[in-house]
């Protein structure tokens, strides 16, 4: 068990497990929290996971953890982890099973005043036209041919049969296409899994909400970003549904399978992992990278049905709803840093962690350049969700990586048994927040006090110098599977 006293504080918010602590661990293990959440995550297993993630061949400096990690499979939630391209391996459990999990803001010209009295029917025609909750699908079938080129080509495949719109791809992390991605490399049964699923939400903490901008805090980003004080913006937080899932599980099942073959010895099976180069690496590497572009294309798609829900509430006067950015939170990237003074390429496992690039860097928009990459943080359906911006500290300390939301302090069977749903809504709907939800059980998972105080959260990360905050959102209209 670890316990307070094995962490050294470095400063108020980065604590550290030293490779002394146990005998298998290759680097430290660092956590960016303050001293109140360090003692919150004691709870739970984070950070034994965080110790087991040090024991993996070929990672680099040290494991780390964001300031909203719990416990998940293999690895806390809020990891991240650099192996090394040549020598380290990959782990699907450390990816994740919801591949490229992520979320997608949109930007309108209409104030909340504006928008106001039209907020029923814009959250009851988002509900009717994104389809939610487990094993839902969607009015888009696709067929064994474009399915394999939806997963072979992403975003710009999807835009190119006339679902979105072509000026969202430079605003897409990776501008949601990879090489090399291989749909081959994909199960049947995970295509099967997915075939009708694109354009949906999904249940859990997935969900499209409306939101409008409560405060800025720097002027000159925000403007950049096209923000204003009371402007009503979109949220779309998904992933890659039932295919990714499958291709985790896949995958997981067969890294098993290869580490004795290997000679990777693990703490946890649930890290299975296989080396980086090896085939069954390289395959996995291949199929998550279809599962991202699956990813992508969801959260177009759904963009693409919310844009002419609202089209359809406001007409010509509410203007277009137009992408400021789509960032992934469950993905293993390729990327280079600087690591003992040496340029180096590694394999960046971000599970439930946002990357932050800073100003300048070559893959953020040219128009964003002088802010630095838009991280964005939804907080819980009855709280606050925050823009933020990546910051150059991030490259040097943190392999670029951020925190990704609130950040969960119980389970849903938690929950579910202190919270009624059906009270939840009424109060937040006495709030002025319009609830569109499957069922109520399913929105008492989901309930505000089951989070991390997320302004807290955002605020360890400002302090640490990772990104900085650039406006705060209020939600005003949910849609929950």
């Amino acid at each position: 068990m670890v316990q307070k006293s094995d962490f050294k504080k470095i400063h108020d918010y980065l604590w550290e497990i030293p490779k002394t602590f146990r005998a298998d661990m290759r680097v430290p293990a660092r956590a960016y929290v303050d001293e109140k959440q360090l003692e919150e995550s004691l709870r739970d297993r984070s950070f034994e996971q965080l110790v087991n993630l040090t024991t993996l061949p070929g990672i680099q400096k040290y494991s780390i953890a964001m300031p909203d990690v719990h416990e998940g499979y293999g690895s806390p939630i809020g990891g991240v982890a650099a192996m090394d391209a040549d020598t380290g391996v990959i782990s699907p459990g450390m990816v994740g099973y919801d591949i490229n999990c992520g979320v997608r803001m949109l930007r309108s010209s209409l104030l909340y005043s504006e928008a106001g009295p039209h907020l029923a029917r814009l959250v009851g025609g988002m509900y009717d036209a994104v389809p939610s909750g487990l094993g839902h699908k969607n009015v888009l079938k696709l067929n064994a041919q474009t399915l394999d080129e939806v997963l072979r080509e992403g975003a710009p495949r999807l835009i190119e049969m006339g679902y979105g719109d072509e000026r969202d791809l430079e605003y897409i992390e990776s501008q949601g296409h990879f090489d090399d991605a291989d749909p081959a490399a994909v199960s049947q049964e995970a295509k099967s899994r997915g075939r009708d699923q694109l354009g949906t939400i999904g249940s859990g903490n997935h969900f499209a909400e409306a939101e409008y901008v409560e405060k800025i805090f720097d002027k000159e980003a925000a403007k950049i970003l096209g923000l204003f004080e009371n402007q009503v913006t979109i949220l779309i937080h998904t992933g890659s549904r039932g295919l990714g899932h499958q291709i985790a599980t896949d995958y997981i099942r067969e890294m098993m399978g290869v580490m004795q073959k290997y000679g990777i010895v693990l703490p946890d099976r649930e890290l299975a992992a296989a080396p980086f180069s090896s085939s069954e690496g390289q395959r996995y590497f291949s199929a998550m990278k279809a599962g991202a572009h699956f990813a992508w294309c969801n959260r177009e798609l759904i963009a693409h049905s919310i844009r002419k829900v609202w089209a359809d509430v406001f007409g010509a006067g509410g203007g277009s709803l137009e992408l400021i950015y789509d960032v992934a939170h469950n993905m293993a990237k390729l990327e280079e840093y600087e690591i003992d003074g040496k340029k180096k390429q590694v394999i960046v496992h971000r599970k439930g962690a946002t990357r932050s690039f800073g100003r300048g860097h070559a893959e953020i928009p040219a128009k964003y350049k002088d802010v630095g990459q838009p991280v964005l943080i939804p907080g819980s359906m009855g709280t606050a969700s925050y823009v933020l911006a990546g910051e150059k500290r991030s490259e040097e300390e943190t392999f670029a990586s951020s925190c990704h939301g609130a950040g969960r302090t119980m389970s849903r069977h938690q929950a579910k048994r202190m919270v009624s749903g059906k009270t939840l809504k009424q109060e937040l709907e006495k709030e002025g927040i319009h609830i569109a939800a499957g069922s109520f059980s399913g929105l008492a998972e989901e309930a505000p006090l089951a989070y991390k105080d997320v302004d807290r959260v955002v605020e360890v990360v400002e302090k640490a110098g990772i990104a900085r905050r650039v406006a705060r959102l209020k939600p005003i209209g949910v849609v929950k599977g």
